[in-house]
């Protein structure tokens, strides 16, 4: 399956440009090897969504990269996997007819992937509603894209996570790793002039470095 031109991402990363705090993550870990679950959860987050290529997987994969596998099945255990979900710009979407692809996925890592028409960072009322009993900021979103995952996630009030190390290149959409380039690019250049992430009320401009495993 091969995702298609993401006209979403490419429109409301102008916002970046003009509210440039939307593109910072609240945490930046190499992988998801590096997420401390036990102090999310002791934070206050109650749901956690996951990008899926090069964050779970590799590129159009359906199983769980096998370095990942433990600390996928711990966020499992600490979460449980109805408060899980799969986010992905490929599988879920109009890119997958008849969402045979989310159905092997969930299959799969044993969670559900979220159906939506619109790709992130546009797709913020399907999630919300998926998870309707928790308040947007009790939810991480946790993904290696700054444009769709990051401000995805800035713009509806979650906590976000950047996981920042690539799985593989192998098998990824062309247009994705040229734009991810400019986006670390870009997000480094902001962090550097000292640009700090959306207010979140867990951390309360708290350093979030607690949250990592080394």
């Amino acid at each position: 399956m091969v995702q298609s031109l993401n006209l979403n991402a490419i429109i409301n990363s102008i916002k970046v440009f003009r509210k440039t705090h939307l593109c910072i993550p609240h945490l930046i870990v190499n992988d998801i090897r590096n997420i401390n679950f036990y102090e999310l959860k002791n934070l206050g987050i109650n749901a956690l969504a996951f990008d899926k290529d090069n964050t779970l997987t590799t590129p159009y994969s359906d199983e769980i990269y096998p370095p990942f596998k433990s600390a996928w099945e711990e966020s499992k255990k600490i979460f449980g996997n109805e408060n899980l979900i799969i986010v992905s710009n490929s599988s879920g979407t109009g890119d997958d007819p008849g969402f045979i692809q989310a159905e092997a996925i969930e299959k799969s890592l044993g969670v559900y992937v979220l159906r939506h028409m619109s790709k992130k960072p546009s797709c913020g009322q399907e999630l919300l509603s998926h998870f309707a009993a928790y308040n947007p900021h009790t939810i991480a979103i946790i993904g290696d894209r700054v444009f769709t995952d990051v401000l995805f996630g800035n713009l509806n009030g979650m906590f976000t996570v950047l996981t920042r190390k690539i799985i593989s290149k192998k098998r990824d959409n062309f247009m994705a790793t040229m734009i991810r380039r400019v986006e670390y690019k870009m997000l480094d250049y902001y962090i550097a002039k000292g640009i700090k992430p959306p207010f979140h009320p867990f951390l309360k401009n708290k350093d979030s470095g607690f949250l990592k495993k080394e």
